[in-house]
C-alpha cells in the first residue's frame, strides 16, 4: 500500500504560494513532455488571476520517492476563513510559507491560528531569499514568537525550517547555500510530516468542498477517514439534524498531478472524489450503510457583514445584463451558498430584496464581481456591520489592522485610523517602512482604505483580519463629503462639467449618458446638491474675442468595485452590470 503525506500550504496574499505548488509539480515530473508554460497553474479562475489571490482552495497529487503527497492549496485570506477551516480538516501537517522580507502578515496568523488548534505539524519555508534587504533569521525568530503566542505545542514549536526562493527554484536548510532544485523541501516533508493513517473499519468520509460538472453533476471531495470506499456500493449519508439517506457511489477519483484518476477502490488516508451522490452539504458524513458513524460537523465562523441586494430597477437596466429579474438573483445566491459555507441569503419582507451576510468586503465584492462576470445585473446597498446582543450589551466585530507605510506618511495614518475609534497598539520600524498595528471596530473600516491611500500617496499596505466582538464604540464620523446628483438624463457635456468644476470632482466625462438621480460626482460640502451637466452652450451669431477658451476638464475619478461599495452613503445604491458602475440615489 502506497504511503501518504497530506499537507496544507498556509501563506500571506502575495507570499509566493502558488509559485511553490508549481516548481513542487514539476519536480516531481508531473507533467510528462511539457511544454514551457508562462502561466500558473493553480490560480486558474479570472479573478483569482488579476487580483493575485487564491479564493477557492484546490488538490495536487504528486509522487516523490514513491509517496504520494497530496497538497492542498489554502486561501490566504482572512475573508475566505470557511473555506480554511474545511481545508485543514483534510491535512495530517502544514507548509508555512513567509516572505523573508515581510516575515508574517496577520492573514498568515489567521490561517496558522486554526492549524495549530488542530494540533497539524508546521513545516516553515521562508521563501523569497533573494530579495534585497530582506532578513531570514529575523523572520525566523518572528515565526517562532507567533506559534508560541498562538500557544504551539512543544512539538509544534520544534519545526523545521527550509530557505530558498521559489521563483528561482531552489530551496536550502541553509540560506547561504543555494541549491539548484526544491528537493530538501521535498524531503524534510517526508521526514516531518506524518503519514496518514490507514484505519481499518467501517467506512467514514467527511466532505469537505465540491466541484461540479455540467456531465455529472455535483461532485462531492473529501478525506477517508476510516475504511475503504467502493465504487458502485451504497452507502448511508449523514446530514445535520440527524437527517440519513441511502446513497451509491457511481464513480470514484482520486487525485494525480493537477486532475483526477479514475478508480475501484480508495483508502483511509487519501482524498478522494465521488460522483453520484446529488443531495449532500458540506460537513454531511458518509458512512456505512448498517451502522452509520457521524464525524464531527465542521464549525464556521460567523459572518461580520451584511449587504442589501436587489433587482435593478435604474432607467438603464437590462442594456447590459443577460439575468435582471428577481427569480435569476434569488436562484443565484442560493445556488452559492451550496459552495461558499461562510455566506448567508436572508430573504426580506419584499421578493426582489434579498439581505447577504458574508465574512468581509473583500468575500462580498468576490461574489458581486463573479455575478457581473456571468451577466447578472443587480443593486447592492451599503455595507453593514452585524451587532450582536450579548447580556443586554450592544456588541459589534473588531479587527486587528496592520498599516506599513512609509515613516514621513505615518502621522496621517494614525490620525486617520483613530478618527474611526482605532486604538494604536504597536508601533515599530521595518525596514524603511514604519509598521503600525490597531485595533479598530470593524465599521470604522469601512471607505478607510481610499482615504488612507489618498493620504500616502498611495503607499500604504493595509490587510485586517476579524478578531471578536466587544462592546459597541459609538458613533464613527462617515463620509463628509455631500454627494452630485443630476437632474436630468441624457448626454453630458463638456461646457456643462467645465462650469460645475469648482462644486466638486466628478464621476463622468462628458459625453458618457446619465439618469435623472445618478450620483455624479463628489461635493465639495457635506450637503447633497442637484446638478444639470446636459446642458449645452447658448449659440449666439456674435463673436466675442477670447470668450472661446477651450474647456480644460479634470479627468473623472474612477473607482473599483471595493471603492465603490465602500464610498456609497446609506440612502444610495451601487448599480453593477457586467459593462458598468454606477451609484444612484435610492427615492429621486
Amino acid at each position: 500500500m502506497q504511503s501518504i503525506r497530506n499537507i496544507a500550504i498556509i501563506a500571506h496574499v502575495d507570499h509566493g504560494k502558488t509559485t511553490l505548488v508549481d516548481k513542487i509539480i514539476d519536480q516531481c515530473k508531473m507533467l510528462d513532455d511539457r511544454v514551457e508554460r508562462t502561466e500558473l497553474l493553480l490560480d486558474n479562475n479570472d479573478l483569482e488571476r488579476e487580483r493575485g489571490i487564491t479564493i477557492l482552495s484546490k488538490n495536487v497529487s504528486v509522487t516523490y520517492k514513491d509517496v504520494k503527497i497530496n497538497v492542498i492549496d489554502t486561501p490566504g485570506h482572512a475573508d475566505f476563513g470557511g473555506e480554511v477551516e474545511r481545508v485543514l480538516k483534510m491535512a495530517d501537517g502544514v507548509l508555512l510559507l513567509v516572505d523573508a522580507f515581510e516575515g508574517p502578515m496577520p492573514q498568515t496568523r489567521f490561517v496558522l491560528g486554526k492549524a495549530i488548534e488542530l494540533g497539524l505539524k508546521p513545516i516553515v519555508v521562508i521563501n523569497k531569499v533573494d530579495k534585497e534587504n530582506c532578513t531570514p533569521d529575523l523572520v525566523h525568530d518572528s515565526v517562532f514568537d507567533l506559534m508560541f503566542s498562538l500557544d504551539a505545542t512543544e512539538e509544534q514549536l520544534d519545526f523545521p525550517t527550509v530557505f530558498g526562493s521559489s521563483k528561482q527554484g531552489w530551496m536550502s536548510l541553509d540560506y547561504k547555500q543555494p541549491t539548484d532544485n526544491i528537493v530538501p523541501l521535498l524531503d524534510t516533508i517526508l521526514e516531518t510530516i506524518p503519514e496518514a493513517p490507514y484505519v481499518e473499519g467501517t467506512p467514514q468520509m467527511q466532505i469537505t468542498s465540491l466541484d461540479y460538472s455540467q456531465f455529472v453533476g455535483r461532485i462531492a471531495i473529501g478525506r477517508i477517514f476510516r475504511g475503504d470506499l467502493a465504487e458502485g456500493t451504497d452507502y448511508m449519508i449523514c446530514k445535520a439534524g440527524g437527517i440519513r439517506k441511502k446513497v451509491r457511489i457511481k464513480e470514484l477519483f482520486v487525485f494525480e498531478g493537477m486532475g483526477k484518476k479514475k478508480v475501484s477502490t480508495a483508502r483511509s488516508g487519501d482524498i478522494c472524489a465521488i460522483v453520484g451522490i446529488e443531495d449532500f452539504e458540506i460537513g454531511d458524513t458518509i458512512a456505512d450503510l448498517i451502522n452509520p458513524e457521524e464525524l464531527p460537523r465542521i464549525a464556521i465562523d460567523e459572518p461580520t457583514m451584511s449587504m442589501l441586494f436587489t433587482i435593478n430597477n435604474s432607467p438603464f437596466f437590462g442594456q447590459e445584463g443577460k439575468f435582471v429579474t428577481s427569480r435569476h438573483l434569488r436562484d443565484r445566491l442560493y445556488k452559492e451558498l451550496e459552495k461558499n459555507l461562510a455566506l448567508k441569503v436572508e430573504d426580506t419582507d419584499t421578493e426582489d430584496k434579498f439581505n447577504v451576510f458574508g465574512r468581509g468586503i473583500l468575500h462580498l465584492s468576490v461574489l458581486i464581481e463573479t455575478m457581473r462576470r456571468e451577466g447578472y445585473e443587480l443593486q447592492v446597498g451599503k455595507p453593514q456591520v452585524i451587532i450582536k446582543e450579548v447580556d443586554g450589551v450592544k456588541n459589534e466585530p473588531y479587527e486587528t489592522l496592520v498599516i506599513d507605510v512609509p515613516e514621513e506618511y505615518s502621522g496621517k495614518a494614525i490620525e486617520l485610523v483613530t478618527q474611526r475609534k482605532g486604538d494604536l497598539m504597536v508601533m515599530e520600524p521595518k525596514g524603511d517602512l514604519q509598521h503600525l498595528e490597531f485595533d479598530i471596530p470593524s465599521r470604522g473600516l469601512i471607505g478607510l482604505r481610499n482615504n488612507i491611500l489618498t493620504a500616502t500617496a498611495g503607499n500604504a499596505v493595509m490587510t485586517h483580519r476579524f478578531r471578536e466582538y466587544k462592546p459597541y464604540k459609538g458613533e464613527i464620523a462617515e463620509r463628509n463629503k455631500g454627494s452630485l446628483i443630476s437632474m436630468e438624463a441624457g448626454q453630458t457635456t463638456a461646457f456643462a462639467i467645465d462650469r460645475l468644476q469648482d462644486r466638486g470632482r466628478f464621476f463622468v466625462d462628458p459625453g458618457e449618458v446619465i439618469y435623472k438621480g445618478q450620483v455624479v460626482g463628489e461635493h465639495t460640502r457635506d450637503n447633497d446638491l442637484e446638478v444639470n451637466l446636459i446642458k449645452g452652450k447658448k449659440l449666439t451669431n456674435m463673436r466675442s474675442a477670447g470668450s472661446d477658451d477651450n474647456a480644460k476638464i479634470a479627468p473623472k475619478i474612477r473607482f473599483s468595485l471595493e471603492e465603490s461599495m465602500e464610498y456609497i452613503q446609506a440612502d444610495e445604491y451601487l448599480e453593477v452590470t457586467p459593462k458598468s458602475l454606477r451609484m444612484r440615489k435610492i427615492k429621486f
